[in-house]
């Protein structure tokens, strides 16, 4: 760069920004539209959105922590009670999903000790084997053999049939 510069080519930006003045006494209509636009429709709108998010605060509510009350078994239901019928399958669907969930939870537990324990996992895993064979056995008395289409009225007679056969494996044994 040469000593002496030309002080047009390379002018120097001002150092404040210039004033602008106005030419007119008429106002800036977009200033005007928005204006009117925050005071119409802004202000009221996030008034309510404010007012509404003061009233959620108040009362959480978490759908995630959400206790349904507990509703009669089928075998509870009355004959023709079609509400109480539905219901109760409702309920049983929720079980369902609820001891599937308590098996593949323990089912995690055992994968995370033997992944833990290496090559010791068949003498510091077995109470977590233990558990485990107690919960798929207790899901299985209940929900096995009922397919992907059980409901409520085939687990039922499931159990009732469990029932009649451990009686008769009763008075069998008593005799």
């Amino acid at each position: 760069m040469p000593e002496d510069r030309d002080w047009e080519v390379y002018k120097v930006p001002p150092t404040r920004t210039p004033v602008s003045e106005r030419t007119t006494s008429v106002p800036n209509p977009v200033t005007f539209f928005q204006t009117v636009f925050n005071y119409v429709i802004d202000a009221p709108v996030t008034f309510v959105r404010e007012w509404i998010e003061r009233q959620q605060a108040k009362n959480k509510f978490y759908y995630y922590h959400q206790k349904f009350r507990r509703v009669p078994d089928l075998s509870e239901c009355l004959e023709g009670d079609y509400l109480c019928f539905f219901e109760a399958e409702a309920q049983w669907r929720r079980d369902r999903m609820v001891d599937q969930e308590i098996v593949e939870i323990v089912r995690e537990r055992l994968g995370a000790c033997k992944q833990r324990e290496g090559p010791n996992q068949f003498q510091n895993c077995a109470k977590e084997m233990e558990q485990l064979a107690q919960v798929t056995k207790a899901y299985q008395d209940r929900y096995g053999d009922l397919g992907v289409h059980g409901n409520a009225r085939t687990c039922l007679m499931k159990q009732k049939h469990r029932m009649m056969e451990e009686r008769k494996a009763q008075a069998n044994a008593s005799q």
